[in-house]
């Protein structure tokens, strides 16, 4: 059984109905769901996930302690620190998971501000330019279950669309990165006798080329070891996919070289039809500098717009 699947059944078995029996003051201010760190949380957990940090559990979310204070707060942690220890088969962890709790009951405000640093609605240009995609990709990912008053719902929508000069930013500086790395520096590195530096700059390429993926997509590329799964869901990230572990399996030796770099070209081609498709480039020749450049100079904020093209990478 999937995590999500997992946490929903618990929550609906056990946590609903601790909530209405026992907390039935508050019951229209909790949200409830699950979301956050953990592969279970993005839908890509499998047989080999148990093994650690896996577990029935949910979150929990409460407003202020100005709508729900300390002591209730508390009562509703002990509540949920006394649910069965075990459901489907499955047994709840006696230790805290690594890198932090990740199921239990949090002050909404607290959860953002540990994912972001900040609340989502209160997130200055500045915070989009520095926050990494992970970080965002663990605070939208996920389902919430309930959420009577609306506001986790409200700042996770807020997050979901990042502002389209942030947006542009972040593509410049990747798009800048996949031409220096796969159309300039892997050839060069290769002309030196270099062959792990050219692996280096096919790595490169193949990281920039994923964080443009989901750029273009309006998505957050989540954590590196998830990011495979993730960009094959998106439109045509199936055959993307299978070019980048390519890229990265390949040795660079020959025609392989050769057939590499071509393949680095063909994924530039791809991703200039779709910058041009979105209006988002106006340079019209094969270099991805140029239309990295074309993407920034699109920025409306001046402010934006003159910071370092590679701010966000």
């Amino acid at each position: 059984m999937k995590g999500l699947e997992l946490a929903e059944k618990y929550y609906e078995a056990f946590g609903a109905p601790m909530i209405r029996e026992q907390f039935a003051e508050i019951e229209g201010l909790i949200a409830a769901g699950l979301t956050g760190s953990g592969s279970e949380c993005y839908g890509f957990d499998d047989a080999v996930s148990g093994d650690h940090d896996w577990e029935p559990g949910f979150c929990l979310f409460l407003p202020g302690e100005e709508l729900v204070d300390r002591r209730t707060a508390f009562l509703l942690e002990r509540a949920y620190a006394r649910l069965p220890a075990e459901f489907e088969g499955y047994v709840r962890q006696k230790m805290g998971p690594a890198g932090g709790q990740r199921r239990g009951v949090f002050r909404r405000e607290d959860y953002f501000r540990e994912k972001l640093g900040c609340l989502p609605e209160t997130m200055t240009a500045q915070d989009w330019l520095r926050l990494p995609d992970w970080a965002l990709a663990e605070a939208v990912n996920g389902r919430i279950f309930r959420d009577d008053a609306g506001e986790m719902t409200r700042d996770r929508e807020i997050l979901r669309n990042m502002p389209e000069d942030v947006r542009r930013k972040r593509l410049a500086g990747h798009l800048l990165m996949m031409a220096q790395s796969g159309q300039y520096n892997y050839r060069r590195c290769l002309q030196h006798g270099e062959t792990g530096a050219a692996q280096l700059a096919a790595g490169e390429f193949v990281s920039h080329a994923m964080f443009t993926a989901f750029l273009l997509e309006k998505q957050y590329r989540p954590f590196y070891k998830w990011s495979f799964r993730a960009l094959k869901a998106l439109p045509g990230g199936e055959d993307l996919a299978r070019s980048l572990e390519w890229l990265l399996t390949t040795e660079n030796v020959g025609a392989l070289a050769e057939d590499k770099y071509f393949c680095m070209e063909g994924i530039a081609s791809e991703t200039i039809e779709k910058l041009q498709a979105q209006g988002l480039t106006e340079a019209v020749c094969g270099d991805l500098e140029k239309h990295a450049y074309s993407v920034n100079d699109g920025i409306r904020d001046s402010e934006i717009r003159n910071l370092n093209v590679m701010v966000c990478v």
